[in-house]
């Protein structure tokens, strides 16, 4: 946090300086596997350099807010590497935000050239196929807004939600790991709180969970040693194998 001398600011902990929460996604298939970045924060271009990042065939946006688009710009590296339009997939008030944030890239007045990104926005209005990974979106709210989480395979990522939507946990049964948005221990309007976000993913029942978008109240080592068997934070470079996907 900005100006904060607290424990886990000044951690020593790499699992504690954390990034904006983002996931890539990675198709199991040789020789031309699928890569889906699951949001493109601030910090896009820094977690790209750090992971060696160099392909990205689609983005899917769980909702609008600035922590989770303002890194759309860096999305023209991209095109200029693979000579395409980036898909970008998500529901239509997600989509109107990107037109709105960055309407100079779609104004027909702004001058063209390799300084804007090229966007190809696809709205989701159910499963989608990108590449050989096939997505299922999940309804949750954030706060009042509606936004979505992604499944891939056994594995699911819902970040940014204080509400799983009642058409989503048949969407969520027989999963092998779960990602779940957990901010900190106390309540919060728009997020899941810690015990809040505990109690939703014994519900879902995937004998993995790891909890994301944690605050500076939520140290790594100290919240792992009181969360229960099966549960953990995630960190910022964790890496999950999993049948059909790589995240």
């Amino acid at each position: 946090m900005i100006g904060c001398a607290c424990a886990t600011c000044r951690s020593a902990d790499a699992r504690d300086n954390r990034l904006r929460p983002s996931i890539l996604v990675e198709s199991a298939a040789a020789p031309a596997s699928t890569n889906i970045l699951v949001d493109a924060g601030p910090d896009l271009r820094a977690q790209a350099l750090r992971y060696g990042i160099a392909r990205v065939d689609g983005i899917l946006f769980t909702h609008g807010h600035a922590d989770h688009i303002l890194g759309i710009d860096d999305v023209r590296r991209f095109n200029a590497m693979m000579t395409q339009p980036m898909p970008c997939y998500g529901d239509a008030l997600t989509l109107t935000d990107i037109r709105k944030t960055f309407h100079y890239v779609f104004d027909p007045n702004t001058p063209k050239g390799g300084g804007l990104p090229k966007l190809d926005l696809r709205q989701i209005d159910g499963p989608v196929t990108i590449g050989d990974l096939e997505v299922q979106p999940i309804p949750l709210w954030h706060g009042a807004r509606p936004i979505l989480g992604f499944r891939f395979g056994r594995f699911a990522y819902l970040t940014d939600c204080n509400r799983i939507d009642d058409k989503a946990w048949p969407l969520l049964e027989g999963l092998d790991v779960l990602v779940l948005d957990a901010l900190r221990d106390t309540p919060h309007p728009t997020h899941f709180s810690l015990g809040e976000a505990i109690e939703a993913a014994r519900r879902v029942g995937a004998p993995r969970t790891f909890f994301t978008h944690m605050c500076h109240h939520l140290a790594h080592e100290s919240t792992n040693a009181r969360l229960p068997a099966g549960m953990a934070l995630a960190y910022d470079g964790l890496v999950l194998q999993m049948p059909d996907v790589q995240c």
